[in-house]
């Protein structure tokens, strides 16, 4: 992480999108609180010492904004936590039904499902033109490589789940990581035409520091697959073998590029069209103008198959053949290692190409478009989708099928969020959705301290007909908080290593 200016960006971003959506949650718990008849005494963003605070001389209610903006909560008057006047001991917390005890700790989790739920849909509501699924290239070496998954053909299905666009094929993959088995990949026919009509979009240039290109897996899965069936409708599935997917080798690769299949992209010739000052490159003898023709032995075709190695092998030295003049000279060149947006380490040489034309042939394009009805439908079930997503990672953490470098802390968050004001207000919005659910199922885990914690007392506290015992509690949130620390530190740990 580079730049003293770049910390006071990142603090900011991480309060504008976590903030309001803490905000929200404990507004949740206050306003189901007071519809419940029960006496709030504080209302807090952020936990630790007070910074401001504000007293409503109607209510009595403590506003106020604390020291550590990881979160809120909201006090209640309660005869566990301080002595109660008998006027007041109707209003208090530990004397309701446990029914609406369990409607004001639910309060807050539902809120982050409903703002989820509202930005997808606000999202689905926006017109976009995408490239459409049809496979544009296949990785050699891949689990969809070892089934002969046809370039050309459109994914139309995941696993049995319909997908439209690469995004939903992304999160459809991303379900699958730590698991050994097969993808089955439904694909339909797309007759070749001549591409008469197209759109011309410009790009810049694309460096081998910041390309997110994709990268080849770095052995051949060992498992069984393959086995093609054809459906009356002329579909097609394929079943990619995957074995520990995205995890090992394949761990810091996109999804697309650990299956092996690649939407669309341009041919772009691998001519050297700029060189940085302090880069790699232009240190060992690079010129503009020169076209690499082979890295390593491997031959390259385009601009892509270069910047896929360049990544793969941060600090290695690497031999590469470029053509000068028509005269073929060999250079060897080390790749700078360099974090990604994700913390992975990726090589750099600091060498890119001249700004082109690109021109994306209608039969790849597709135009995403959802009317506000059909649009809610999509939100509701991409909410589902990735609260099951998330909560099926979960439990592959514990079960040690995905291992415990995915968790992601406070630093992360951060950084995703400064990442999302950087592109567009729609990432941002995406970025706060998909935080708000990871909010709102995080806090409905069962343990004690969280929400979830507090719900399984109250239930059983419905089921009983009396509370659970105060030291029963009292173990249940020292174990609860002893492991929500343990988490928080590897959380932290790891987005230290990310980044640092």
């Amino acid at each position: 992480m580079s730049g003293l200016m770049t910390f006071p960006l990142l603090v900011l971003a991480f309060i504008a999108v976590l903030g309001p959506l803490v905000a929200l949650h404990e507004w949740g718990h206050y306003i189901v609180a007071r519809l419940c008849g029960v006496k709030v005494l504080t209302y807090s963003l952020g936990f630790g010492p007070k910074l401001a605070s504000w007293t409503s001389k109607k209510t009595g209610i403590n506003y106020r904004i604390s020291a550590l903006p990881l979160g809120g909560y909201v006090k209640m008057l309660d005869e566990r936590e301080g002595k109660v006047a008998d006027s007041e001991k109707h209003l208090a917390f530990n004397n309701q039904h446990p029914l609406k005890k369990i409607a004001i700790v639910a309060a807050g989790p539902i809120m982050n499902f409903i703002i989820a739920i509202t930005l997808f849909w606000v999202l689905f509501l926006i017109p976009s033109e995408q490239l459409n699924t049809r496979i544009g290239s296949v990785l050699a070496d891949t689990p969809a490589a070892a089934v002969n998954t046809p370039v050309g053909d459109k994914i139309v299905a995941i696993d049995g789940h319909n997908v439209q666009t690469w995004d939903e094929i992304n999160y459809r993959l991303a379900d699958r990581m730590g698991e050994t088995g097969s993808v089955a990949i439904t694909l339909a026919k797309v007759a070749d035409t001549a591409e008469t009509k197209t759109t011309a979009t410009t790009t810049t240039s694309t460096t081998s520091t910041t390309a997110k290109t994709p990268t080849t897996t770095a052995e051949t899965p060992s498992v069984a697959g393959g086995a093609t069936t054809t459906t009356a409708q002329g579909l097609t599935t394929v079943n990619a073998p995957i074995e520990h997917f995205l995890q090992g080798p394949q761990a810091g690769q996109d999804t697309l590029t650990s299956l092996g299949v690649l939407p669309w992209r341009p041919h772009i010739e691998p001519i050297i069209g700029e060189l940085l000052p302090e880069g790699a490159a232009v240190r060992q003898g690079m010129q503009v103008g020169d076209k690499i023709v082979a890295i390593d032995n491997q031959p390259i075709h385009d601009w892509f198959d270069a910047t896929r190695i360049i990544r793969d092998n941060p600090e290695t030295l690497l031999t590469f053949n470029v053509l000068r003049a028509g005269q073929e000279q060999t250079l060897q060149v080390m790749p700078q290692g360099k974090r990604d947006n994700s913390g992975h380490q990726i090589g750099q040489i600091g060498a890119g190409v001249k700004p082109v034309d690109i021109v994306v042939p209608d039969s790849y394009k597709a135009m995403i478009a959802y009317d506000p009805i059909t649009a809610v439908a999509k939100a509701f079930a991409k909410t589902g989708q990735l609260a099951s997503m998330t909560l099926n990672s979960m439990v592959k953490m514990v079960t040690g099928k995905v291992g415990l470098e995915n968790l992601s802390g406070p630093i992360t968050i951060a950084v995703v969020s400064k990442q999302s004001f950087d592109i567009s207000w729609e990432q941002v919005l995406a970025t706060a959705a998909l935080i708000s659910l990871s909010l709102a199922v995080l806090n409905l885990l069962p343990i004690p301290v969280l929400d979830g914690g507090h719900l399984l007392y109250y239930l059983i506290e419905l089921i009983r007909g009396k509370p659970v015992s105060e030291q029963m509690q009292i173990v249940g949130f020292n174990i609860g908080f002893i492991f929500l620390i343990g988490f928080m530190l590897i959380a932290i740990s790891n987005d230290v290593s990310r980044y640092f």
